[in-house]
């Protein structure tokens, strides 16, 4: 029986007339190797923020059910092309929207999680020697019967889901860049690429900044160990292999130097000291959709006096926050700062060796940055510093760690076992 094989395609990989078209022979190549296709593509170029922003134009708080529906619509489009191009090349494709394809998630407007993937309907397409399109980043509630949308990057979670549910060979995730680098390459010129990556290392980057990958796509690729192979739509050659940590070789020191400027900080002055604030606190915002970070709370040290607490949240979730915040009333007053940073080294190997935090505090202290929230776990050191120091912190952390092009790579994983079973 032929394999299944999953593939993504990203806004930039089908950007223009001549993106879709090289994006229909990847697609068409992988068919006529005799694979059965599914092929998950993302909106045009940019055109999930033009409709952000005419829906803005319209409205100061637009309704999150209605951004689903518009926001729906781009992937749709970029579905409907390529099928028309793959025609074009004598192949028969069909494109589904998410609900059509099956994909049921929770009624959480506009940051859905998927619940099911009903696979049924490309079953049948595929069965029939189709191949099928799927519009990413988007589903149906089960309980509403909306559309819903995934968040940004929701496409890579969208064919990891199918992958996982028609048990396919491989989900190539098809991007801009060539791979999974050791930092961002527009910051660190000298950035190689990573061969191998665990799901460990790829969640706690994807968590702290790096955007390749988003983070529910690798959740969902851990639980349900699907093969991610992330590399470029626009050369050929081998990109990254994101694998359960059984199958990675000795692991390095330090894998990768992370960076986010799209944090900020919410601090609580005079928080009441007692048994079930912080649940009231972080329930409120949990309910509210909103994502926290990093948390910092002092304690009183006299009788009487109240905590102070700081945590962080995504840019995007800041006016959520404090309104939420504000709502409950658990604080004598709420200050945000939005000139926030965060770095993060990355690595399975510092499970194992001593000394790996002080090394980043005496780099970054050597470079004068100040850090003003750290977070830590056994694979990952985050430090909050201002924003406008990200950049040199990324700089002086690659080079303490020599993570440069010159430096011994890791190794290739040996064995069929360890590499895609489909080249294209």
């Amino acid at each position: 029986m032929p394999e299944t094989v999953a593939m993504k395609f990203g806004g930039t990989s089908v950007a223009g007339p001549e993106d879709i078209k090289r994006a229909a022979r990847r697609i068409v190549a992988a068919r006529e190797a005799g694979n059965r296709v599914v092929a998950v593509l993302s909106a045009r170029g940019k055109t999930t923020d033009d409709l952000v922003r005419q829906a803005h134009e319209v409205s100061e708080r637009p309704l999150a059910r209605e951004m689903d529906m518009l926001l729906s619509t781009g992937e749709r489009i970029s579905c409907a092309l390529c099928a028309m191009a793959i025609s074009d090349m004598g192949h028969e494709a069909i494109s589904l929207t998410g609900s059509q394809a099956g994909i049921v998630t929770d009624s959480s407007h506009t940051k859905a999680r998927i619940l099911d993937v009903r696979a049924d309907r490309i079953r049948e397409a595929l069965g029939q020697e189709k191949i099928v399109l799927v519009a990413g980043f988007q589903g149906v509630s089960g309980e509403s019967r909306d559309v819903t949308t995934l968040g940004r990057g929701g496409s890579d979670t969208t064919a990891v889901a199918l992958a996982a549910a028609l048990d396919a060979s491989v989900c190539e995730i098809y991007t801009d860049v060539a791979g999974v680098f050791s930092a961002d390459p527009r910051i660190v010129p000298d950035a190689r690429k990573l061969s191998v990556v665990s799901f460990e290392e790829m969640l706690e980057m994807a968590s702290s900044g790096a955007k390749v990958l988003q983070l529910r796509s690798v959740e969902y690729a851990r639980n349900h160990a699907v093969r991610i192979h992330c590399r470029s739509s626009f050369e050929d050659g081998a990109g990254t292999l994101v694998l359960g940590e059984e199958e990675t070789m000795e692991r390095p020191l330090v894998t990768a130097v992370t960076h986010s400027t799209e944090e900020a900080r919410v601090t609580l002055v005079g928080v009441r000291d007692e048994p079930g604030v912080a649940g009231q606190i972080f329930g409120s915002l949990a309910a509210a959709s909103v994502n926290v970070d990093m948390i910092i709370q002092n304690e009183p040290i006299s009788t009487g006096r109240r905590a102070d607490m700081s945590f962080t949240v995504g840019s995007g979730d800041l006016q959520t926050a404090v309104e939420v915040i504000e709502g409950i009333g658990v604080s004598e007053s709420v200050s945000t700062d939005e000139r926030i940073g965060k770095v993060s080294i990355v690595g399975a190997g510092m499970r194992s060796h001593p000394g790996v935090a002080a090394k980043v505090f005496q780099t970054l202290g050597e470079r004068q940055i100040n850090i003003e929230m750290i977070s830590t776990s056994p694979i990952k050191i985050s430090c909050v510093i201002g924003s406008d120091y990200v950049a040199d912190a990324v700089r002086a952390l690659h080079r303490a760690f020599d993570l440069g092009a010159d430096a011994i790579q890791r190794e290739e994983p040996t064995g069929a076992a360890h590499r895609p079973r489909v080249g294209i």
